[in-house]
C-alpha cells in the first residue's frame, strides 16, 4: 500500500496548481498588447471599434453591463448603515510596468484583500487612466486608479472587484510620487522593473462613501460581472503627475479613458453611514 501522507502531499501540490493557474489566467483577461486596440476616434481600432476587432472582444459592442457609467444622483439608490469600505492590505513585492496604453502596479505575492458581502477579493495591480473613466453627474475628473482585485473562490462566478479612484489637479499624490523616477525612466517602451516592497495601504482613500455596481473590465475584452466600487471622494495629483503618465505611453493613449457606456437597467448605490434622522 502506498504512503497516505505522501499522496495526502502530491494532491495537496496538484490542487494547488490547479487554483494558481485558474488565478493567473483570471489576472491576465486585460490584453497585454495594446497594439491591437488603441483611444483614437479616427483609427478604425478605438472604443468604437472593440468590439469588432476580435471575437473574443464582443462585449465591448453587445455587452448590456458595460462600464465606465455616469455616477448621476438621479439613478443612484443611497444605501445607509454598510459602513467602511473593509481594507486589509499588507506590504508585498511589486513591479511597475508600462503597458503602452497605461501604467500598471502588479504585486507579486500576497498584498492583502478587501472584502464584499463577506467574500475576500485580493489586490493584484493598479493602474491609471486619464481623465477618469467614470463621472459624476456628467463631470469627469483628471485622474482615475484603478485596484483589480481577485477572488480567489474557484466556484465564484464575479471573481473581479475594481476599486475607482478619483482624482483632480492639487497637491501631488504621495504614492505617486514614489513612482515618479521609475515612471518617468520608462518613457514610451514596453518596460517592466522591480520596484521591491510596496504597501497598498499608502493608497489613500479617506472618505465613508463610495458608489457600488455590476460592471465590467473598461478595456478589452470587456468582461462582464465586474464588482465596481467607486470612492465618492476625490483626492488631488499635481499636474505635473498626470501629464507624466500621459507622456510615457503611446501617442494613442495620452487620454486613455473609454467613453461612458449605456447604464440599461443596472443599480447603482451609493452607500455611507447611517443617516440621522430628522425630527418630525
Amino acid at each position: 500500500m502506498k504512503n497516505p501522507r505522501k499522496l495526502i502531499f502530491i494532491s495537496s501540490i496538484l490542487i494547488f496548481v490547479v487554483i494558481f493557474s485558474h488565478l493567473t489566467s483570471t489576472a491576465s483577461q486585460e490584453v497585454e498588447d495594446e497594439r491591437e486596440f488603441d483611444y483614437l476616434e479616427d483609427s478604425g481600432m478605438g472604443p468604437r471599434h472593440w468590439g469588432d476587432i476580435r471575437k473574443e472582444w464582443a462585449a465591448c459592442k453587445n455587452g448590456d453591463m458595460q462600464s465606465p457609467i455616469d455616477l448621476s444622483s438621479r439613478r443612484v439608490k443611497l444605501i445607509p448603515k454598510l459602513g467602511e469600505l473593509k481594507r486589509s492590505y499588507k506590504p508585498s513585492n511589486a513591479t511597475i510596468k508600462n503597458r503602452g496604453h497605461d501604467i500598471l502596479v502588479q504585486w507579486l505575492g500576497d498584498a492583502g484583500s478587501i472584502q464584499i458581502n463577506g467574500t475576500d477579493y485580493f489586490l493584484q495591480q493598479g493602474h491609471w487612466h486619464s481623465p477618469s473613466e467614470h463621472s459624476i453627474n456628467g463631470r469627469r475628473y483628471d485622474l482615475e486608479l484603478h485596484m483589480v482585485h481577485l477572488s480567489q473562490d474557484i466556484n465564484m462566478k464575479n471573481k473581479i472587484a475594481v476599486v475607482g479612484l478619483f482624482y483632480k489637479i492639487g497637491r501631488p499624490d504621495a504614492f505617486l510620487s514614489k513612482l515618479m523616477r521609475n515612471i518617468t525612466s520608462m518613457a514610451d517602451e514596453k518596460a517592466e522593473r522591480n520596484i521591491g516592497v510596496i504597501d497598498p495601504i499608502e493608497i489613500k482613500m479617506g472618505g465613508k462613501r463610495y458608489y457600488r455596481y455590476m460592471g465590467s473590465l473598461t478595456v478589452p475584452p470587456c468582461t462582464e460581472g465586474v464588482t465596481w466600487i467607486i470612492n465618492k471622494r476625490v483626492r488631488t495629483v499635481s499636474r505635473k503627475q498626470v501629464k507624466l503618465l500621459r507622456e510615457v505611453v503611446h501617442d494613442y493613449a495620452e487620454m486613455n479613458a473609454r467613453p461612458v457606456q449605456p447604464l440599461n437597467r443596472r443599480e447603482v448605490h451609493l452607500y455611507c453611514q447611517t443617516l440621522r434622522r430628522t425630527k418630525n
